[in-house]
């Protein structure tokens, strides 16, 4: 598949489950929503093994992705093994594997934070800042104006509720998988893994920022470093996607030891 091929989301054969996820993420997902998810799932006091998460995705189909409807954990086992073929890092390869992590948050999530199977615009889909003006480089930009923080003067601005050139970690995204893995990450006392991969799994969704060149007011030096480095993973991310079936087992010899080198060997606390 061509590269232009990718993300169309005004191609005919784009479900209209695609657009009506987005809808419901530009309409709900405001500044409280965000905080009252934070304070929800960021409790780190379920246990579960690395690979057991994994298999967990064998459950979950995407429904945001205009490209793949496949198992996730097929896509996460497409973009290590691409990784891996052109020989770039063992926590790269990790990275690739696992980025998409998060999403075993519907476990226990719940239709109404739109963190389950059947609704899913709380934990999937392209990510953007909450607590200021949204930007048309938004996915269906038409569904802005349902957010109701745009009728709210402290959010709609172009800085909103942030400093100027604050940098991206200072920013509230949108609540889904890339923030929820990054957190639970962050909180694991074995983890190692360099800063480039805790940047690809917390910014791989924000593609107002790293495609569309939004939020440049509220930008610092560091992020020019943190876009090349997504710029890089992009690239295995979106472009890898296929029918090819893999079995997670099948691979488990090569990334075992790997994820053993930099998250240890024992439970990750979600």
């Amino acid at each position: 598949m061509e590269e232009k091929t990718f993300r169309n989301y005004e191609a005919p054969d784009v479900s209209a489950a695609v657009k009506e996820h987005y809808r419901k993420m530009r309409k709900n997902q405001t500044y409280d929503y965000v905080q009252r998810m934070h304070k929800k799932y960021l409790k780190f006091d379920k246990p579960m093994d690395l690979w057991e998460a994994m298999r967990h995705l064998n459950s979950l189909i995407d429904v945001s992705d205009p490209d793949l409807d496949l198992p996730n954990v097929q896509h996460l086992i497409q973009s290590a093994e691409a990784i891996r073929a052109e020989g770039r890092p063992d926590w790269m390869q990790l990275t690739g594997l696992i980025h998409d992590l998060g999403k075993v948050m519907f476990l226990w999530g719940s239709d109404e934070d739109g963190t389950s199977q059947a609704e899913q615009w709380g934990m999937v889909g392209d990510v953007f800042v909450v607590g200021c003006k949204l930007p048309d480089s938004c996915v269906y930009p038409e569904f802005n104006a349902l957010n109701p923080d745009m009728q709210n003067e402290d959010y709609n601005t172009v800085t909103g509720v942030y400093e100027k050139g604050c940098g991206l970690d200072n920013l509230e995204l949108a609540w889904g998988h890339d923030e929820y893995l990054y957190q639970v990450l962050n909180n694991h006392e074995d983890n190692k893994l360099p800063e480039e991969a805790m940047v690809m799994i917390r910014y791989h969704s924000f593609y107002p920022w790293h495609s569309g060149g939004s939020y440049q007011e509220l930008l610092n030096e560091k992020d020019q470093e943190y876009l090349e480095i997504i710029k890089d993973f992009n690239k295995y991310d979106l472009y890898t996607k296929s029918q090819k079936i893999y079995d997670l087992e099948d691979v488990l010899d090569h990334y075992r030891p790997i994820a053993e080198k930099y998250l240890g060997t024992g439970p990750i606390y979600w």
